[in-house]
């Protein structure tokens, strides 16, 4: 599995405690994030991460900044993306059953390094269950 992540300043900490844990199950990591606590702007990283996923460089993604919302909507002008802002466990799984997530936005500042660990390991363990689930996902792309 290969996985492509990016954070601002504001997840920093997060990224790389997640990069870690990730590489040490043997899953490949593509940082397009920052690893200073330095202001970054969130675009920066968040595109490269929905080019990276849309074009299949990378299975899945996982994006990271303050609240979530930043890297989640700048991911989500990219077609064939669907972000989705986690804050639990329940979440990250009914991001993948049911809206077939393909990328995962943490909002760092209200969620712990430990949690965003648990959060993740859901997210990506998840599958999609398709079925009428796929009926409305196939409706989210603009054509």
């Amino acid at each position: 599995m290969i996985i492509s992540i990016g954070n601002d300043h504001a997840g920093t900490h997060h990224k790389k405690q997640v990069q870690l844990t990730l590489e040490s199950k043997g899953i490949k990591v593509i940082n397009h994030g920052t690893d200073s606590d330095e202001s970054v702007d969130y675009p920066d990283l968040a595109h490269p991460v929905a080019e990276d996923v849309k074009n299949k460089k990378a299975n899945l993604g996982i994006v990271i900044c303050g609240s979530g919302n930043g890297v989640a909507m700048t991911a989500n002008k990219h077609s064939d993306i669907r972000a989705a802002i986690c804050w639990s466990k329940e979440m990250a799984s009914l991001a993948r059953e049911h809206n077939d997530a393909n990328i995962i936005s943490i909002p760092a500042r209200f969620v712990s390094i430990e949690e965003t660990k648990q959060i993740i390991e859901v997210f990506l363990n998840t599958s999609f269950e398709g079925g009428r689930h796929k009926r409305r996902t196939e409706k989210i792309n603009i054509k």
